[in-house]
């Protein structure tokens, strides 16, 4: 059953945003997407690069959505051209944002995806919206300028800022931690290289963020800067263990000095207080367990 509104997601074909297309479907959404690969098949999908205004402006006129989404970034962080990042998250993001300004029909609501990357690594414990960014990374630097840019559009677009933490789920790249753990694990190799084990962070499963910024879209959070994330701390060396309980497969650790971060922060949490009030969901979050699950018994 459609609601006879059109969502647009940008960044569609990514690891997010497959999810994301299918939580505004169910929600009755005609779904179209943005993305920089060849054209798919569907109608709904088009070929765009962000960082040319005109061809932004003229798909957005194409769609005219009464929602955004926008998820499209370059975000690993190893990604090898640091100007990457600024291209597409900082100035492609705000090609986007004039587009939707300049375009017939206003939107509803416009979310816009940064990173809880921004905290940076020097900052322990129970981390809000108030924390102050310490970015560490290139990646981080642009996602923070992002979040800037389009506090310069609060006044003509109604813009959400979410800052998500860690997620993860079936689809995501093996380059991420918790993919490269499952992966060694469904393929039951005897070692693993990682870094320092002995840290705690804050994994949320991908359909729990995609179902929070569903809820946000309607939340009126407009002009805020919201995190996103479970709210719960897990070791890896937990997430090993879950994994090991779960195929029943034990594996070496070994300790690569490469992957360990000088002064890495033992323990790294979002604080969702803002985020439960806004979309007045009390309800229970996928467990990490039930995550690891379905990623590992997942058909490749």
């Amino acid at each position: 059953m459609t609601n006879g509104k059109k969502a647009l997601i940008t960044g569609i074909m990514g690891f997010t945003g497959q999810y994301m297309a299918a939580e505004l479907s169910a929600a009755g959404y005609q779904v179209f997407g943005f993305g920089s690969s060849p054209a798919q098949k569907s109608p709904n999908y088009i070929q765009v690069d962000l960082t040319n205004l005109a061809e932004v402006k003229q798909a957005v006129e194409r769609v005219s959505p009464d929602v955004v989404i926008h998820l499209a970034a370059i975000a690993f962080v190893g990604h090898a051209d640091p100007n990457a990042f600024y291209d597409v998250n900082l100035c492609g993001s705000r090609n986007l944002l004039q587009a939707l300004c300049e375009s017939a029909k206003t939107p509803e609501a416009v979310l816009v995806a940064s990173s809880a990357n921004v905290y940076g690594n020097n900052t322990p414990g129970r981390l809000a919206e108030s924390t102050l960014a310490r970015p560490a990374n290139d990646y981080a630097v642009s996602k923070l300028a992002m979040e800037y840019m389009a506090s310069l559009f609060y006044s003509k677009l109604p813009i959400i800022i979410t800052r998500p933490f860690n997620y993860t789920g079936v689809g995501q790249a093996e380059n991420f931690l918790i993919p490269k753990i499952v992966k060694h694990f469904r393929q039951r190799l005897p070692v693993i290289e990682l870094g320092n084990i002995d840290v705690w962070r804050d994994f949320s499963d991908v359909r729990d963020v995609t179902s929070r910024y569903r809820a946000l879209l309607h939340s009126s959070a407009f002009g805020q800067v919201v995190n996103v994330a479970s709210g719960k701390m897990h070791s890896l060396r937990e997430v090993i263990s879950l994994c090991e309980e779960l195929t029943g497969h034990k594996i070496d650790i070994e300790v690569n000095p490469q992957f360990v971060r000088p002064n890495e922060i033992k323990e790294l949490c979002g604080d969702i207080s803002l985020l439960d009030k806004l979309t007045c969901d009390n309800s229970a979050k996928i467990p990490l367990r039930d995550t690891l699950k379905w990623m590992l018994e997942a058909k490749s």
